[in-house]
């Protein structure tokens, strides 16, 4: 029996401003995590590429359009989802000015947080941003 695996993209999205580091989190309007800060991101739609999907899902959550995102790496841990099989291709943005957010689509809120100071997260989100940070790091983006 073949089991139906999903494939979603994430957005890490880094503001990088001389005082401080802060990362663009939203809050979920729906279950799973209903009510908890995640990446934004979502579902890949059937004919999309990686990358236009993770542009879109930033775009429907927060407003944010960003042009320089890189694939970091993906994640498919069989629990790390409580619907099922999911696969997530995490990208990394990095952002050295203000910029407006609003919330939209399955986002009740968007908000920047200092990237030292995170509140609880949905899904494995927590370890993407533990390598989105060594990323940033390693590369001096």
């Amino acid at each position: 029996m073949r089991q139906e695996i999903a494939i979603t993209v994430d957005a890490v999205i880094l503001k990088d401003l001389k005082s401080s580091t802060s990362i663009l989190l939203i809050k979920r309007k729906n279950e799973p995590f209903k009510h908890t800060w995640a990446l934004p991101g979502g579902f890949l739609e059937v004919n999309e590429n990686l990358i236009n999907g993770a542009k879109r899902e930033l775009l429907e959550e927060t407003g944010v359009e960003i042009e320089g995102l890189k694939q970091l790496r993906t994640y498919g841990d069989l629990k790390r989802d409580p619907r099922g099989r999911t696969i997530s291709i995490a990208f990394i943005g990095i952002i050295n000015h203000e910029i407006n957010i609003k919330a939209g689509d399955d986002a009740k809120e968007a908000k920047w947080f200092n990237l030292e100071e995170l509140p609880e997260l949905a899904f494995d989100h927590s370890k993407i941003i533990i390598d989105a940070k060594i990323y940033f790091e390693n590369n001096n983006l």
